[in-house]
Order: C-alpha cells, then structure tokens, then sequence
C-alpha cells in the first residue's frame, strides 16, 4: 500500500508501539527490513552481489519474530502516516545514557520527516530514562543517516563497538530537541 501525501498530512504521528498487541507484527516486519537493508549494504560494501531478501543471521531472529520479547525493558517507538506504522525507533537504557538501537523508515516515505521526527522523539525520550546522553551507531557509508544526526547535535566519539565501519555518535542531554 503506498501513502498518499494528502492523506497522510504533513507529519508522522509518533507514539509507543504496543508489542503486546496490534503493533507487533508490523514492528517486526519494520525491523526486518531494516535488518535486511542492512545485511544487503554490507555484502554490497564487500563488493559481492546482494539478493534482494538476504537472510539473516540468527541472533536477529528474536527482534523480527517475537519484538515484544526482545525488546523488553526498551522504550519502543512508531511513526504513523495514514494509520499506517512507517518507521520505527528502539531506545535503550543503559545506565548514564540511553542508546538508539534502531531507526528505520520505510524507503516511500522518507524524505518526509518520519527519521527526524523518531529521532527526536527518542531524544525527548531518553530524559525520562535519567540518561544525561544519548548514543548511537551507524554504518560509515548511510551519509544521509550521518547527516540527519549530526543535524541533531550528534558528534563522532571513540568507537564503542570492535565492527570495522561502525560510526559511533554521541550528544548529551540539554533540554529540549
């Protein structure tokens, strides 16, 4: 189903998805095609020949097929356009600081605001948790995701994480996004 602009309005709607109910499969199936996307720009940035449905490596299996498990103890969020979920945000709390674990919206939508308005959101949200930061990673070669987070105060800080290409970004928490 492809969303029409002039129903969809001009912003997402962004709430707390309810694993426990309607919300699941459809952030399952948001994650898996993050998770996809991203196995397949990794075979590509090896230089070989993606299929177009990589499989996946077993330890993502649980996000995909049981999220309510997987992501318990996360703050869970969707964005809505013509009552449909187009993207996705998982916030962790770990402590001093909060971490974006994933951040997907659905290819026909981007471009409308649904990346920045989850990011944000996961910001606004990360205040809630006593985090006095947020953290995230992103593969080196997503420059547009680069750019959405640095626009939104994100700094490049020593890697967090032993995966060759992983960008590890960081903004502390001061007030309001």
């Amino acid at each position: 189903m492809s969303i029409d602009a002039h129903e969809a309005g001009d912003r997402p709607l962004i709430r707390a998805a309810d694993l426990s109910g309607s919300d699941a499969d459809e952030v399952g199936a948001a994650v898996r095609a993050y998770l996809q996307q991203t196995e397949r720009e990794k075979l590509q940035q090896g230089g070989v020949l993606a299929p177009d449905v990589p499989m996946l490596p077993e330890h993502y299996l649980r996000e995909v097929e049981d999220p309510a498990a997987a992501y318990t103890g996360h703050l869970v969020l969707v964005a809505e356009l013509a009552d449909r979920i187009v993207g996705v945000v998982v916030l962790a709390g770990n402590g001093g600081f909060a971490e974006v674990k994933r951040l997907w919206a659905v290819p026909e939508v981007r471009g409308r605001g649904v990346g920045s308005a989850l990011l944000d959101a996961a910001v606004r949200a990360a205040t809630t948790l006593r985090a006095a930061e947020v953290r995230l990673s992103v593969w080196e070669w997503r420059e547009r995701a680069m750019r959405l987070y640095e626009s939104r105060g994100f700094v490049r800080v020593p890697s967090w994480d032993a995966r060759e290409r992983l960008v590890c970004l960081s903004r502390p928490i001061t007030g309001r996004v």
